[in-house]
């Protein structure tokens, strides 16, 4: 029987023929099905963002298993962490069959190594308060399937991302996450729709976890990592916009903190970088409960 996944699309037999404009409107068309899916699985993500934020609040960690694109919009995801939530580097990790050289090349066979997997999840040793993901549109490739069924038969959290309601890694999810697409514009392409929706689900997965753990403050990302002038001037405005101070104090007072949280502390209750330390230690680094 042939895949949800790679079934061919009706209405887009034509567009071979099509001029840029119609292309763009069937790709379009097809797209607009992404978020309606998603929505339908909402209580699901759900529950997966807080079960993630308590694994990672007891000292847990999360990676991504993937292979081809699925492998590389969970590097992406895992990348884009520290920077945007100042987090460890392997707090949030990012695992594709085949090595660092999968990220830009095709790797042969990747896909189906059971080898791959297990060198990968040797690497990550997960322990019993770790979180593995696995991504697949199809959900059947060896490399995942072996992926989760070892993390499962561990006792580690498994989420499973995929767009196939009969994917063979189903039965060793904790949580399947399932969205279902129909055929993708150009028959098996599972980069197109599928590879949209698997990027909007582990964007969810990880912000709102980060979230959770207090790493923002009202819709700010106050444990942006200031790299450069951009990220300073973001910051900068940050504090002024949360302490409702001058951009002078803000800027001298975040050349201090060195962070923006630890900033907004030192204005909000008029103490020292220590205190404000210690104000943030005791309530789980959340500035909500601080300030």
């Amino acid at each position: 029987m042939t895949l949800l996944t790679e079934k061919n699309n009706p209405k887009t037999v034509d567009i071979d023929i099509a001029d840029g404009e119609n292309i763009a409107k069937m790709m379009n068309e097809e797209d607009k099905k992404i978020a309606g899916a998603i929505e339908k699985i909402l209580p699901q993500i759900g529950i997966a963002i807080d079960m993630v934020a308590t694994r990672l609040q007891n000292g847990g960690r999360m990676a991504y298993f993937g292979s081809g694109t699925s492998g590389r919009i969970g590097v992406l995801d895992a990348s884009e962490m520290p920077p945007t939530f100042g987090v460890d580097d392997d707090l949030i990790q990012g695992y594709i069959s085949g090595g660092e050289r999968a990220i830009r090349y095709a790797v042969e066979n990747a896909e189906d190594s059971e080898e791959f997997a297990m060198k990968d999840l040797k690497q990550f040793n997960p322990q019993k308060n770790d979180v593995v993901v696995a991504i697949s549109a199809s959900g059947n490739p060896q490399y995942t399937l072996k992926v989760l069924q070892f993390a499962h038969e561990q006792s580690v959290l498994t989420i499973a991302i995929t767009s196939n309601p009969e994917a063979k890694f189903k039965p060793f999810a904790d949580i399947f996450l399932c969205t279902e697409l129909g055929p993708e514009v150009i028959s098996g392409s599972s980069r197109l729709k599928s590879g949209t929706a698997q990027k909007m689900i582990v964007n969810m997965l990880s912000t709102g976890a980060m979230i959770r753990l207090g790493k923002t403050y009202h819709n700010y990302m106050i444990d942006l990592q200031i790299h450069n002038k951009k990220l300073h001037e973001r910051a900068v405005r940050f504090v002024k916009e949360i302490c409702n101070v001058d951009e002078k104090i803000a800027e001298e007072t975040l050349d201090v903190a060195g962070n923006v949280k630890i900033a907004c502390v030192m204005l909000r209750k008029n103490c020292t970088k220590i205190k404000a330390e210690q104000l943030l230690r005791q309530n789980h680094g959340i500035l909500r409960r601080v300030i």
